[in-house]
């Protein structure tokens, strides 16, 4: 078999509110649908493939797609959850958060043992943070540790101060660290370098720390049945490398779309699997509605050039891993629906795919596309309501 799949994530693309959302602290978030109110973008693809449908009150598409949207069983809203339910791992227990940041113990241990001290270690926007304590960590050589509402232990180190491998081997002990009794969810490293104008600018040299998946996954049963797996962006790191073949960093949307055209260029059967991290980092973590519309606009016109390329036996599934409403009071994740979108040449009429009762489902119609049983699993493929031979 040569089919193809490719999955999208627009990370933090929510559609609204989940039932459960009060649990959460976030009653009235809808990210897509304020930023439309917002920033108002022009997204005729999208539209016509059937994100605006998944809103409430949405009307239905013109074009050619499946469209629905999926609601989160996992207990959580982050990266991590979201991610690992796709592909059929439900996460019961959320990770640790640590609002009020990390206890003095945990942090004397991780200074003694980077041989640095450390600044900061409060609940902080990472831009903000720099602005704060930028300069500090130039003068005095200490990284800067912080957090945020989801389950992060952040690392913020100047390139010319900390080299990035040397401020990976520092998230690294901070991975060891971070288990167990502080088990959370993701260690990241933020590395950063003074910009033109005498200010600071994040690089593109991030990476997570992420626990490993405790079960098996859909990416495990593909690569057990000799399916390749690409993984574009900040995918492996999210899934500790497990299930993922071929690791591919991305610096950016662009940069994003682009590998994952050069990928299905490639014509090799498999999974292409892409997170594109501006959408949540440079826009909803930000409480920018505007960026965020533009950057869906660029996203529309690279998701036409894909879906133009590409050939017969190519699905492409569009989706998020959680919200991140740029209108909200926080800076934090929130709790929604995300849309499902999957387009093909095959799917030559609006098919509606209904709510969804987990992410899991898409993984398990991945897996159905792809010639690999979800037997055990959670999730119920939907690839029977789809148009495909």
């Amino acid at each position: 078999m040569s089919r193809r799949a490719i999955v999208i994530v627009c990370d933090s693309l929510g559609v609204g509110e989940l039932p459960d959302a009060g649990e959460f602290g976030d009653v009235g978030s809808n990210t897509l649908g304020h930023v439309i109110r917002d920033g108002r973008p022009h997204i005729p693809r999208l539209e016509r493939f059937g994100l605006l449908a998944t809103l409430p009150g949405g009307s239905p598409p013109s074009g050619g797609a499946g469209w629905g949207r999926m609601a989160e069983k996992s207990a959580g809203k982050d990266t991590i959850t979201g991610h690992w339910e796709m592909m059929g791992l439900i996460t019961s227990e959320p990770f640790r958060t640590y609002p009020d940041g990390f206890p003095r113990d945990v942090i004397a241990e991780f200074e003694r043992r980077i041989g640095r001290s450390t600044i900061g270690n409060v609940a902080a926007s990472g831009t903000v943070i720099l602005e704060q304590l930028g300069e500090e960590h130039i003068r005095t050589g200490s990284p800067i540790v912080y957090t945020s509402g989801d389950s992060v232990f952040q690392v913020a180190a100047c390139e010319e101060v900390i080299p990035v491998e040397e401020l990976w081997d520092i998230c690294r002990v901070a991975r060891e660290l971070m288990r167990g009794e502080h088990n959370i969810g993701r260690v990241i490293a933020r590395p950063f370098v003074r910009d033109a104008s005498g200010g600071f600018r994040r690089t593109a040299n991030r990476r997570d720390f992420s626990v490993t998946p405790p079960a098996e996954t859909h990416l495990d049963r593909l690569q057990a049945g000799g399916i390749r797996t690409v993984g574009i962006g900040k995918i492996s790191d999210i899934f500790d490398g497990r299930g993922i073949e071929v690791d591919i960093r991305s610096e950016s949307n662009e940069d994003g779309m682009d590998k994952t055209m050069e990928q299905m260029k490639r014509g090799e059967a498999g999974l292409v699997f892409t997170n594109l991290v501006d959408f949540d980092s440079k826009y909803g973590h930000r409480n920018d509605p505007i960026g965020y519309a533009r950057a869906l606009e660029h996203f529309d016109e690279r998701l036409g050039e894909l879906v133009d390329e590409a050939p017969e036996d190519v699905l492409i599934f569009v989706t998020a891993d959680h919200g991140c409403d740029p209108s909200d009071e926080s800076t934090d994740h929130t709790r929604e629906y995300v849309p499902v979108l999957v387009v093909g040449k095959g799917i030559e009429r609006a098919t509606e795919l209904g709510t969804r009762s987990t992410f899991a489902d898409l993984g398990a119609t991945v897996a159905d596309y792809l010639g690999v049983s979800s037997d055990g699993l959670p999730g119920e493929s939907f690839l029977s309501l789809l148009p495909v031979a």
